[in-house]
């Protein structure tokens, strides 16, 4: 059954929360719901916190936690309840709930998550504060979020990813910042814990933990602007890189929106896709680049960057787009002397799409012209100098750029 199915019996899925305060936490509508519940399931953790309530059979989440909704559907109708951390709908359980059951179905008691309680803890306003969950996600995740002066709050994915965090800050010029390290909260084994990130020494860190950073940067740190437009320096090349400015206007045609899918074609070092994936949290990409080496780089550079969720396809196009998801939007940065990797790519791309592509030889500069007779949209020519010295003395001069054609069109 589906988010939009209708259920006529009212809810029959309660979704309580859970503190590390157990039983003694919940309201007296959650503890009548677990101790009258047929089927309880949880984490081992969540299952011994309400011990001693539980009356009906007791169900650990299996690997992978989807393969649970079986079980829900042989029970449904039937009182059952999920317990689960905190609140269920903040980076917890309840969106893989709402996807199989009607919203009609369920009924949540939700706790303050562990967020809140750390926000609570430190006095820091949410709503001015970064939320970040690693658990489960590659620690360079957050890289986008270190900010001068930036408040983030971090879940662990384990006892040790304190100290990665205090590692990756140093090896960023950060280590001045301050860390601090909530363990526990909410029961009576909670301990808060501060420290510098470059003399970081917190030992014995329980694996359930929430790291809060204050951001400090110097002059020497290695900070993300905002905006379009990295610094060429930041990235591991080989000669094969949308330089800095045509970045930042590709990124501007591009325009990403909300929860796009991209596909960037010729992927090189990455830096079309990355900065796309910086644009939002909710943005996807997939980069295609049939040469192994490049692809690896690229994946080094999303690491490095916070775009560990750049997903590479080393294939060549157009062999490289079966199977794969519709784009959004294309960025073709290679491929444009193969007509068959256009009309593929045109092809996946969703009605209403976008597609943008940039030339710098003769020949694909034709190939873009055709392209633009034949299905409209814009055509740019960007010209690009910088000022470089002319021998020797304090003689600066124009260095031109080899021009780079760029097409824009928007697919019917």
């Amino acid at each position: 059954m589906n988010k939009g199915a209708t259920c006529t019996g009212g809810p029959w899925l309660s979704i309580v929360g859970i503190g590390e305060d157990g039983v003694a936490g919940l309201s007296p509508v959650a503890r009548h719901l677990v101790g009258s519940a047929e089927l309880i399931v949880g984490g081992k953790r969540h299952l011994a916190l309400a011990d001693g309530l539980i009356g009906g059979r007791a169900l650990t989440w299996p690997s992978p936690i989807s393969d649970v909704i079986p079980a829900l559907e042989q029970h449904r109708g039937r009182r059952v309840v999920v317990l689960a951390s905190g609140d269920p709908f903040h980076y917890g359980v309840g969106e893989l709930l709402m996807r199989a059951f009607a919203p009609a179905e369920m009924l949540c008691l939700p706790r303050p998550s562990s967020f809140s309680l750390a926000a609570a803890r430190l006095g820091w306003s949410l709503q001015d504060t970064a939320l970040v969950s690693l658990h489960g996600r590659p620690l360079e995740g957050i890289v986008r979020h270190l900010q001068p002066g930036a408040r983030i709050l971090a879940l662990s994915w384990d006892g040790q990813t304190p100290a990665n965090l205090a590692r990756l800050l140093g090896d960023r010029g950060m280590g001045s910042s301050t860390i601090t390290v909530l363990e526990a909260l909410g029961g009576k084994g909670e301990r808060i814990r501060q420290s510098r990130a470059a003399t970081f020494d917190l030992a014995d860190v329980a694996a359930l933990n929430i790291v809060a950073l204050e951001v400090e940067a110097s002059a020497d740190s290695v900070v993300l602007p905002l905006g379009a437009g990295l610094d060429d320096s930041l990235f591991e090349h080989d000669g094969q890189l949308t330089k800095r400015d045509v970045r930042a206007v590709t990124i501007a045609a591009l325009a990403p929106r909300q929860g796009e899918l991209l596909w960037d074609v010729g992927l090189g070092a990455g830096s079309v896709a990355i900065e796309w994936l910086l644009r939002h949290a909710s943005l996807k990409a997939i980069g295609i680049e049939s040469d192994p080496e490049r692809a690896a780089r690229a994946a080094r550079n999303a690491a490095k960057l916070g775009a560990p969720d750049l997903v590479i396809v080393a294939k060549r196009a157009p062999q490289a787009f079966e199977g794969l998801p519709a784009p959004d939007v294309v960025f073709l940065g290679g491929g444009l002397a193969d007509p068959a990797v256009f009309e593929g790519a045109w092809s996946a791309l969703k009605p209403g799409g976008r597609l943008v592509a940039n030339a710098v030889s003769l020949q694909s500069e034709a190939r873009l012209i055709e392209l633009f007779q034949r299905h409209g949209g814009e055509l740019v020519r960007l010209d690009m100098a910088k000022a470089g010295k002319a021998g020797a003395g304090n003689v600066f001069v124009w260095r031109h750029a080899s021009p780079i054609v760029q097409w824009r069109a928007s697919k019917p």
